[in-house]
């Protein structure tokens, strides 16, 4: 049988006969136009209405071509057949569940409809040309003449394709389906997420990009430039810049701070004269190992090293180097490095960094952690400057604007500028409990940095600023030493009229003050703590508590005291017991020597007055 290569497999087969020139009897003919008729009658009712200038060209071809082929065959044969009998009337088909008659080959007019031979059926999954297939063999199946039969047999003939055809086609189909999905505009549904989706990611970009310039910004403030946003969030616990130290492994900041609530010593009401003298230089002196931490104070009357002026006053050093707090990098590192260098002259330190604030940054990491909490060691009855009016030993709740003057006040107290270097020690106290108190938020932070960034200046590296965020684990904040020079080491006094502090050997004189703080400053808590111990023999062996003196003098321990115990009952072997809670560094050396815990003031026999920091008995 000849192939069938029309698009919609129903174009006839006759005219495909013609062409080889095949001869057929009248019969064939009529029975072959018959079948035709037919099929354009079942195409015309089972397409959907859509045009195709193509397949109706081809589809009346093909009917022209059977017509012409009837009127050759009878001039070939020469002599006249009976026509061929009619088709027998085709039983009722069901389309969609619905019962229609079939129509007769003779009904063109709708066979004229446009049809659309691919169209897809969402529901069913075919598409309707397959559906009219499946229609077509069952109508044949249900004819019972002889001669439908033969049709049917030659019709399915005609519709069967081989595989590579059926993969053509369905690829075809595949890819018109495509086509209509692409050419498909989105749904306003999808535009919204699509713009939404824009958005966000925009935002996110800008978001991004503000952080970087915002905090490269604040940092660059904060380090003079040594280091940026970057590198403060690739923050790890394993990786840590070690911080300089001095000889004795100690890391000293210099903190020194500015009038005004601003860099440029704006008050409010303008700036003040002295808005750029360091009227607040404190010494933050702390040890890595042992977690030591000490604050020392100089009065900002100090007579120091020669100045620009002929005061020669120590809170005239920054300002006199170029300090006016709204500089380059550069001058506020050669200021703040000639106020380090003057300040390490006088105490005898090395000191490696600094760290230079405003009132504002006080106001603002107070009034950020919600207030502090301070108790003070003197009465401060300042009404008339600051208002700032405090009873000793008596705990109060302060915000920002509290804390500054607090922090300035020096008149109504007992020691002027020593009160108020006091004072200063306090808050950074008080700030440092609150902040271990507060779990901060994600607000608080960014207000803190925020603050420090406007109104601090380092030179501090960014890695060392996490190295110093690490090291706050390990300092004991909680026995943080207050050093006070007054009064045994300065004084007051008048010099061409000028009122100054003074050392106490004299103007210039410095030694007696270095040698003070070598000892504070020590890394062996015995020479700063300078801890009492009493030894007491509790056993019946004769020189045992003189032996054990010997033991710990050779250790660096000084022993006070050493006695019999008075008759009482004592526990076996040696115990230690820590009477003051202010030696740590000593309880800690003791303990590691020993080998146990030493046991607390309360639970010393009573036998035994608790006169000294710590009591050694001996009962072996």
């Amino acid at each position: 049988m000849t192939s069938n290569k029309s698009i919609d497999g129903l174009s006839t087969r006759a005219a495909k006969e013609k062409t080889a020139g095949v001869k057929v009897t009248t019969k064939t003919t009529a029975k072959k136009a018959t079948k035709k008729t037919k099929e354009k009658t079942i195409a015309s009712e089972d397409f959907a209405a859509t045009p195709d200038t193509n397949i109706w060209d081809s589809i009346s071809s093909s009917s022209d071509d059977a017509d012409l082929d009837l009127a050759e065959t009878e001039e070939v044969i020469g002599e006249k057949e009976e026509p061929a009998p009619a088709p027998k009337s085709k039983k009722a088909r069901t389309i969609d569940g619905v019962s229609k008659p079939a129509k007769k080959p003779e009904d063109t007019a709708s066979f004229l409809k446009p049809v659309q031979a691919f169209d897809f059926n969402e529901e069913e999954g075919l598409t309707e040309s397959e559906e009219t297939v499946e229609d077509m063999k069952n109508l044949s199946l249900e004819d019972t003449d002889e001669e439908e039969k033969d049709e049917e047999e030659d019709f399915t003939e005609m519709l069967a394709s081989p595989t590579d055809k059926k993969s053509a086609k369905k690829a075809a189909k595949e890819a018109k389906k495509q086509a209509k999905k692409e050419k498909k505009k989105p749904s306003k549904k999808r535009r919204i997420i699509t713009i939404t989706a824009l958005i966000i990611v925009l935002i996110l970009i800008g978001g991004v990009l503000w952080l970087v310039l915002w905090g490269n910004d604040i940092i660059a403030k904060i380090t003079g430039g040594r280091g940026n946003v970057l590198d403060l969030l690739t923050f790890t616990s394993e990786t840590y810049d070690p911080l300089k130290t001095d000889a004795n492994g100690r890391t000293n900041i210099l903190a020194f701070g500015t009038g005004g609530y601003d860099m440029n010593g704006e008050e409010g009401g303008g700036v003040h004269d002295g808005a750029q003298l360091t009227d607040s230089i404190m010494l933050i002196s702390f040890d890595q190992k042992t977690g030591d931490t000490v604050m020392i104070s100089l009065p900002r009357d100090l007579k120091g090293p020669a100045t620009c002026t002929s005061t020669g006053k120590i809170n005239e050093v920054y300002w006199c180097n170029g300090g006016d707090g709204n500089n380059s990098t550069e001058q506020e590192e050669k200021a703040a490095t000639a106020l380090m260098e003057a300040v390490g002259s006088i105490l005898g330190v090395d000191i490696q960094y600094y760290a230079h604030l405003n009132w504002g940054s006080i106001i603002s990491i107070v009034d950020t952690l919600g207030g502090i909490t301070v108790t003070l060691d003197e009465d401060i009855l300042d009404y008339e400057y600051t208002g700032a009016v405090y009873r000793a030993n008596t705990p109060y709740t302060i915000n920002g604007t509290e804390a500054v003057g607090l922090a300035r006040a020096r008149h109504g107290t007992a020691g002027g500028d020593f009160s108020r270097g006091a004072s200063q020690q306090k808050i950074i106290i008080g700030i440092k409990n609150r902040i271990f108190e507060k779990s901060l938020s994600i607000g608080d932070i960014l207000g803190l940095v925020s603050t420090l960034g406007d109104n601090l200046r380092t030179n501090f590296s960014v890695s060392e600023l996490k190295t110093l965020a690490h090291s706050s684990e390990i300092l004991d904040f909680d026995v943080m030493r207050q050093v006070s020079l007054y009064p045994d080491y300065m004084t007051t006094g008048m010099l061409n009229g000028i009122s100054y502090v003074l050392p106490k050997g004299g103007a210039g004189n410095y030694g007696s003050i270095k040698a003070y703080i070598a000892k504070q400053l020590s890394s062996d808590p015995r020479d700063y703590e300078e801890p009492t111990i009493a030894i007491y023999n509790a056993s019946e062996t004769v020189g045992l508590a003189s032996s054990e003196k010997s033991k710990l003098e050779a250790k660096n321990y000084t022993i006070t005291k050493i006695d019999n115990a008075p008759e009482g009952t004592y526990e076996k072997g040696t115990t230690i017991y820590a009477i003051s809670t202010e030696k740590p560094g000593t309880k800690r050396l003791l303990e590691e020597d020993y080998g146990y815990e030493a046991k607390p003031a309360t639970e010393l026999p009573a036998t035994i007055a608790p006169d000294y920091d710590f009591i050694i008995i001996l009962n072996d």
